[in-house]
């Protein structure tokens, strides 16, 4: 990954090491780097809810081989461009499971961001 399209964000001790379970994250020394800013939002998102007590590192873990699993086996050719949006789909997905969102409601986030990227004027941020 190129260093000037990269961000990196800088986990704490025990985020580190509940990273280390998964070890295909693209990371640089300080950490883990993002080639997009949504890809460190859920990233974010997903220490953020595992911090709360929503789910286990260990499910996390299970969720997210399994989502890539699933891709594969449907023609993912794992070359590492989609990690991120494997980590997307089993962020929904244990969202889902944990009963925090239903699949109706994170379908109503899209049409909403949807419509909200069409009506932005290109280079403004997307206002909900």
């Amino acid at each position: 990954m190129d260093d000037n399209n990269s961000n990196s964000l800088n986990a704490s001790a025990s985020q580190l090491e509940a990273l280390a379970e998964v070890a295909s994250i693209p990371r640089d020394d300080n950490g883990p780097v993002f080639s997009q800013p949504w890809q460190a939002e859920a990233f974010a998102m997903t220490l953020t809810l595992h911090a709360k007590g929503l789910f286990e590192w260990s499910e996390w873990a299970q969720c997210l081989a399994e989502e890539i699993k699933r891709a594969q086996s449907g023609g993912d050719p794992d070359l590492g461009d989609t990690y991120y949006h494997h980590w997307l789909a089993a962020l929904e997905a244990i969202v889902v499971a944990k009963g925090v969102a239903s699949e109706s409601q994170l379908k109503q986030q899209y049409v909403a961001w949807d419509e909200a990227a069409k009506r932005t004027p290109h280079g403004a941020p997307i206002q909900l």
